[in-house]
């Protein structure tokens, strides 16, 4: 938790430079009328969402130092948080600014708008916040349950085109960046820092781990019942030892072949990566799941990765306790396998709606055997918190079924709602928040 405190205080930081820059460079002299007031408070309205836009693109550009630091998902919660602060600074920076103007020139707001239409990159400007607009809107919760995932993360790339769209008129209408002045600096510094860092982990380093490893998917194999869709993909490649993958973590897979190959999508390991082969298990959930199935042996694989926290790295206490619902699981078997525990120091909690969805389980089942691990599975339709009616009815809850989970690391995989009850139990049992470990499993 900590590290994520001290990330939004990073990025609080940044704003404050961007701010004091500005100001002691001659914008504190700005305010000595109310038309140069406005401008300026526009000005710095301005300043706080560019500095804010380009925090959010490096928290989106999977720089290794910032996941392992605080997670993909925490990295990426953080994103989402500032899209709607950002935007309200940019309609704040417009408005002050055709305020400040039509003060110091003496016309109207309609009058000082068709003016200022007329500045040069000013129009590029406006298509960069219109683009801006339609990313924010696109990660509305009612917006996004509506959209496919390739498609809103089409929509999600029009940010780049946004940032570079702006960027003219930041450095030449007005004249604010001088070249030379700290600010100038300051500016061209940040901006092509954090192009860099996305060309350079987004783009660069993906290309050079897929051509390195030579990722090739070996078979194709069903869980449990045909009609529940979820296969196991094993996929074989060289010096993957290199990637320094855990149990736990995911990559960004793309799959090569026909119809698959402009698609990636997040997919945690379900086994514990070895030095030339890796495996994924998958439930056919959206059109680029469901696909995977007819995926052929010999198809090649592109990967970004290993990304997440949930694994061996965030541990805190000896005990390990690991609780799963439905395809959930499959983060919690390949870390039930490669993590370090003595007999009797993990206990595993799988939630099912009944024998039927059990994927995995006479694997999970067999590793708890072989290492020592208790294994408690929960049949049967969720009742009012993440157990079942049954179970509820006895009284039981976290705590009843893991005595020694106030003791444990806690680690949770399944649908939002329900890993919320289980996190919510947890806390009630005493786990302070460097214990309790959630893969978020939605986009």
């Amino acid at each position: 938790m900590w590290r994520v405190d001290l990330l939004q205080a990073a990025a609080v930081a940044s704003v404050a430079v961007a701010i004091a820059l500005f100001l002691a460079e001659g914008g504190a002299a700005r305010f000595g009328d109310p038309g140069s007031a406005l401008t300026s408070l526009g000005i710095i309205a301005g300043l706080a969402a560019t500095d804010l836009v380009l925090v959010m693109l490096l928290l989106a550009a999977r720089v290794p130092l910032i996941e392992r630091a605080v997670g993909h998902d925490s990295a990426m919660a953080l994103h989402t948080r500032l899209g709607k602060p950002v935007l309200l600074l940019l309609l704040a920076h417009g408005v002050l600014l055709l305020a400040g103007y039509a003060i110091a020139d003496g016309v109207g707001l309609v009058a000082e708008a068709v003016a200022i239409w007329l500045l040069p990159d000013l129009p590029l400007a406006v298509l960069g916040f219109a683009l801006f607009l339609a990313v924010v809107a696109s990660s509305l919760v009612a917006v996004r349950r509506r959209l496919r995932y390739e498609v809103w993360h089409v929509i999600h790339l029009l940010v780049y085109v946004a940032v570079l769209a702006a960027l003219p008129h930041q450095f030449g209408v007005g004249g604010l960046f001088v070249v030379g002045t700290w600010q100038w600096a300051y500016w061209l510094a940040i901006t092509f820092g954090t192009f860099a860092a996305v060309v350079g982990w987004r783009v660069v380093a993906p290309l050079v781990a897929t051509f390195r490893h030579g990722l090739v998917v070996e078979r194709i194999d069903p869980v449990g019942d045909p009609g529940d869709g979820v296969v196991s993909v094993t996929m074989h490649g060289r010096r993957l030892g290199a990637l320094r993958a855990t149990g736990g973590q995911f990559f960004i897979w793309r799959f090569l072949a026909a119809g698959q190959w402009w698609q990636a999508h997040p997919y945690s390991l379900s086994a514990a990566p070895r030095a030339d082969r890796l495996r994924i298990t998958v439930r056919a959930l959206g059109d680029g799941s469901a696909s995977l199935a007819g995926i052929r042996p010999g198809t090649r694989v592109a990967l970004e990765g290993p990304y997440g926290i949930f694994s061996e790295a965030s541990r805190s206490r000896r005990r390990l306790t690991l609780v799963a619902a439905g395809i959930g699981v499959t983060p919690i078997r390949s870390l039930l396998e490669s993590a370090t525990f003595r007999p009797g120091e993990a206990t595993v909690v799988l939630r099912t709606q009944g024998p039927a969805e059990g994927w995995l389980l006479d694997e999970v089942r067999e590793l708890c055997h072989r290492r020592g691990a208790t294994l408690i599975t929960v049949p049967g339709g969720r009742g009012r918190g993440w157990l079942t009616p049954s179970a509820e009815r006895q009284g039981l809850d976290l705590l009843a079924l893991v005595p020694a989970i106030a003791d444990s690391d806690l680690y949770v995989c399944g649908p939002r709602g329900w890993a919320e009850g289980v996190i919510s139990e947890a806390r009630a049992a005493g786990l302070a928040d460097e214990q309790i470990h959630h893969e978020r499993f939605d986009w």
